[in-house]
C-alpha cells in the first residue's frame, strides 16, 4: 500500500497574502480521495520530529531561536513567512513525515509526503519559504542509524536545492543532483554534486531528454540504497515563479521517468512535493496529483 504522510497541521492558516501557495496542502489530498486514487487508509499522521534527530542537521542555536521565537527581522524576511510557533511545529511534523516516508519506502518501495521539499533551509538559517530541510533531516537520520550507506537526492524543483547542496558538500555518502532554472532563485547557487541549470523556457522535449540520459548513469555510478525525490511542479510553463516551459503532461512524464528508474533498479524512493505557483490552482493540484497517480501505477 502507498503510504502518504499527511497531518491536519499541514493546513496551517497563514495571513491572506500567503494563503495561495499553502492551500494545495488541503486540496491535493481531497482530490486524490475524490477521484479514488487513494483512500483514508493510505494516510499516516507523523508526530513532531524529536529534537535529537533535528539536531543531526540543524544547529542548536538556530533551533533555540526558532522555538523561543527570537529570529531577527532579517532572518524572518529570508524565510518569507510571518514567524509563529505554529509554523515551527508544522515544520517538525513535515520533516518527520519525510523521515517516516523513508522507512515506509524501504518496506513498500515508495512513500510520499503531501508536503516537504524544503530545500532552501541551511544548518543555521532558513530562506525561500523553508524553515527546516526535511530531506536533509531524513538523510542524516538514516545515516546516523546506519540504515543506509549511499543516498541519492534527485531535486527537480525549478529552484536549485541550495540548502541541501550546502549541507552535504562534505558528506560523501550523499549525492545531490539538482536540475533547475539557471537564472532563477537563488541568485547565488551552492554547488551540488551535479547541477544542471536550464535556460528560461526549456520545454518538455529537451528537459525529458536530459533527465532520461542522466538518471540511469547516476544509478549505475552511485548505487544508492535510497532516493529522495523532490517533485516540485513549479517547472510548469504556467508557473508564476518558474520560467521553464513544461506542460502538465511533461511534468507527469518527468515523474514517471524518476519513479520507473527507482522501481527498475530496486531502490526505495521517498517523495517530497516541493513548489508550485501557477496562476490557476487547478494546474497545481493536477500536476501534484499526477505524482501520486504515477506512483500508484508503477508500484502498486
Amino acid at each position: 500500500m502507498l503510504k502518504i504522510a499527511f497531518s491536519p497541521i499541514y493546513k496551517y492558516k497563514l495571513p491572506e497574502k500567503h494563503r495561495f501557495p499553502m492551500i494545495k496542502y488541503e486540496l491535493v489530498p481531497e482530490q486524490l480521495l475524490y477521484e479514488g486514487t487513494i483512500t483514508e487508509q493510505n494516510f499516516f499522521y507523523p508526530p513532531q520530529l524529536p529534537e535529537d534527530i533535528l539536531l543531526l542537521t540543524h544547529s542548536k542555536s538556530y533551533w533555540d531561536r526558532l522555538r523561543n521565537q527570537q529570529l531577527t527581522r532579517k532572518e524572518i524576511r529570508a524565510i518569507g513567512f510571518p514567524m509563529s510557533i505554529q509554523l515551527v511545529i508544522r515544520g517538525l511534523h513535515i520533516a518527520n513525515g519525510t523521515l517516516q516516508c523513508a522507512y515506509y519506502a524501504m518496506q513498500h518501495g515508495i512513500a510520499m509526503n503531501i508536503a516537504g521539499g524544503t530545500h532552501h533551509s541551511f544548518r543555521s538559517h532558513g530562506e525561500g519559504f523553508c524553515v527546516f530541510n526535511d530531506i536533509a533531516i531524513a538523510a542524516n537520520a538514516l545515516l546516523h542509524a546506519r540504515k543506509v550507506k549511499k543516498i541519492l537526492v534527485v531535486d527537480l524543483d525549478v529552484h536549485q536545492g541550495n540548502g541541501t547542496a550546502h549541507l552535504f558538500q562534505q558528506e560523501q555518502r550523499v549525492f545531490t543532483f539538482s536540475m533547475h532554472g539557471a537564472k532563477n532563485y537563488p541568485t547565488r547557487k551552492e554547488q551540488s554534486n551535479l547541477d544542471i541549470g536550464l535556460p528560461d523556457g526549456t520545454p518538455d522535449g529537451p528537459y525529458l531528454d536530459i533527465l532520461k540520459n542522466i538518471l540511469p548513469q547516476l544509478f549505475d555510478r552511485i548505487q544508492p540504497d535510497i532516493v529522495f525525490y523532490l517533485s516540485g511542479v513549479d517547472v510548469l510553463s504556467s508557473d508564476k515563479l518558474g520560467r521553464l516551459g513544461l506542460s502538465i503532461g511533461g511534468c507527469k512524464e518527468r515523474d514517471r521517468i524518476v519513479l520507473d528508474t527507482c522501481k527498475k533498479n530496486g531502490v526505495p524512493v521517498a517523495v517530497s512535493m516541493g513548489g508550485g505557483y501557477s496562476e490557476r490552482i487547478a494546474h497545481i493540484i493536477d500536476a501534484h496529483a499526477n505524482t501520486f497517480r504515477t506512483a500508484q501505477d508503477i508500484f502498486f
